[in-house]
């Protein structure tokens, strides 16, 4: 039960203070006599007993993200020498993809503690993403009593819909951008008396930011069929305004890649794509909106 209790069961029509059910009520057979209502229905909690249960939703989710902390703290050699350090070596397969000629990096610690923090923010940002969809689990579990049967089938299209394309641009940070982005300042040299040497804090750093700020981004679509299905975007609204999303994408792509014109298309390209995609789903978010109001004023 959560702080959508109360709403359970008034939309079971038990009431707001009893949970006992009129007696002249039909059951489903067309019998007389009460009705059982479900086992989650039988006891109205608190807003007390909520916030417990909320703390104890909060509580297990962070939980769930610290046993995969622990877990990537245990493979923590593999994830940096084979994942984090892969784009750092010239024989990394994008870069032969990509057909781009790159040479191993050289990067240096130039702090006490640079390498124990470096590592240690490994861990932590490897396990917060293995560890999150647990954290969602708990809070799904938190609110989905209170749904409409509709509402939960939404919702679950939702979060896998979200995870596909956080992962999506994960993915495409870490294979795409990252590589090239290396590439670029390990060749780009003001003189010939000084040599590229990379500080591992920020090279570590650097590639998280790509990956995951990559990531965040392609979660545009989601949150633009949230607005629309809020009434805020249409896609009438999104087609007047293509010209001036295309200069935001564009800043976007400066802020996330170096500054030369080949690396920001290759991040703005996709993000336009994902723009004219979002239209559509702001399309069949209003569809689905305007078909919800008409079976509510039924």
């Amino acid at each position: 039960m959560n702080v959508f209790g109360s709403g359970v069961l008034k939309r079971l029509g038990l009431g707001s203070s009893s949970t006992e059910p009129s007696p002249e009520a039909m059951r489903g057979d067309g019998a007389t006599g009460p009705i059982e209502p479900p086992e989650e229905a039988l006891v109205e909690m608190s807003f007390l007993d909520h916030l417990e249960d909320l703390r104890w939703a909060l509580l297990k989710g962070m939980g769930g993200v610290l046993v995969a902390v622990v877990i990537c703290a245990i493979f923590s050699r593999w994830i940096i020498d084979v994942i984090l350090l892969g784009p750092a070596q010239g024989d990394f397969f994008m870069y032969q993809a990509l057909g781009l000629n790159a040479e191993d990096l050289v990067l240096q610690n130039r702090t006490i503690t640079g390498q124990f923090f470096a590592e240690l923010g490994t861990v932590v940002a490897a396990g917060i993403v293995m560890g999150s969809p647990i954290f969602v689990y708990f809070m799904w579990k938190f609110i989905e009593p209170g749904l409409y049967p509709n509402e939960r089938k939404g919702l679950r299209f939702s979060a896998v819909f979200a995870t596909l394309f956080f992962m999506l641009g994960i993915a495409f940070g870490y294979l795409i951008v990252a590589p090239v982005a290396l590439h670029f300042f390990a060749n780009y040299i003001i003189s010939d008396q000084i040599e590229n040497i990379f500080d591992i804090t920020k090279y570590f750093s650097m590639v998280v930011w790509w990956a995951f700020g990559t990531g965040l981004l392609f979660e545009l679509p989601v949150v633009v069929f949230f607005l629309a299905k809020m009434g805020f975007a249409t896609p009438e609204m999104m087609r007047a305004y293509r010209k001036y999303a295309f200069i935001g994408v564009l800043v976007v792509a400066a802020l996330f890649t170096p500054p030369d014109p080949v690396s920001q298309m290759l991040i703005a390209i996709p993000l336009m794509l994902l723009y004219e995609g979002s239209i559509y789903v702001a399309a069949f978010a209003v569809r689905k909106r305007k078909r919800e109001l008409r079976e509510a004023l039924k």
